[in-house]
């Protein structure tokens, strides 16, 4: 396993295990089975309707505590300043934890106006101990400058929507210039067309890989943080078998050279879903 250093100093597995569209009672079983493989970072939030399943799950895991990452989100109905600290301790009781390693904004739903409020009570939460770091997800440059501007505590990472159809160059620019991590959510495009151009499945082939561990490693060596989902056995495996080979510069150039701007999700700014 990679680890990275968040700019607050926290060390994060690079790979993580996602559980969106993942239902409660099968959450546990696939949190249990992508800790069994290896995985020690697990992805959640309030909307998926899964923080008991997983929690659950790390309940009955053998592994300690402290060795696992745990991330979960504040929902967008819940912003706010006073809202957010109430929907944390809901998150943390479904968990079962007395803490989160990362609290994330999940949309920042400009209409509303009130995702800088909702960061301030991840700051409180931060400075209190209650969560070891905190960031945001889906922002756009324009939001995180607002963050950056008018909030204390950098995000340490912007947890968006990326794969090969969308590279989100310009924003992973930004990022690093102010020491933020990119994390991809749907990093394989949902198990979309992405998987199957020739281009990836020839580069598969010739390092006897799968697609989706092609494109898992192209998102390593970009320095992302990425969290495949899978309920299937033999696909979380697959997705974690990703540290035995390396794409050549030119294998990462043909696969940066799919890039679109195509989303499968909603664009950041026009998502005000309550």
């Amino acid at each position: 396993m990679n680890h990275i250093t968040l700019n607050n100093g926290l060390k994060m597995p690079q790979l993580g295990f996602g559980v969106w569209q993942v239902e409660d009672d099968k959450a546990t079983v696939a949190v249990t089975k992508a800790i069994e493989t290896g995985y020690r970072s697990i992805d959640t939030a309030m909307i998926y309707q899964n923080e008991n399943g997983v929690g659950k799950a790390l309940k009955e895991s053998s592994v300690p505590r402290e060795e696992l990452f745990i991330t979960t989100k504040v929902w967008n109905s819940d912003q706010g300043y006073e809202n957010t600290l109430k929907a944390f301790d809901e998150s943390l009781e479904r968990l079962g934890l007395d803490y989160v390693d990362l609290y994330l904004v999940h949309w920042p739903t400009p209409e509303f106006d009130e995702y800088v409020d909702t960061y301030k009570a991840l700051e409180k939460l931060y400075h209190d101990g209650r969560v070891k770091a905190i960031g945001v997800c889906n922002f756009d440059i324009d939001h995180l400058e607002r963050i950056l501007a008018e909030c204390e505590v950098k995000p340490v990472l912007n947890q968006v929507e990326c794969h090969p159809y969308l590279a989100q160059r310009e924003l992973k620019e930004f990022c690093a210039k102010h020491d933020i991590y990119v994390e991809a959510w749907s990093p394989l495009q949902q198990g979309g067309e992405v998987l199957n151009l020739d281009v990836i499945q020839n580069i598969a082939a010739t390092h006897e890989k799968t697609a989706a561990q092609v494109v898992l490693r192209w998102h390593l060596q970009n320095n992302s943080i990425v969290i495949p989902k899978s309920v299937t056995p033999s696909r979380i495996e697959e997705n974690f078998d990703v540290f035995d080979f390396e794409l050549t510069q030119a294998e990462m150039e043909q696969i940066n050279q799919l890039d679109r701007n195509e989303r499968k999700g909603p664009k950041p700014s026009e998502m005000n879903v309550r």
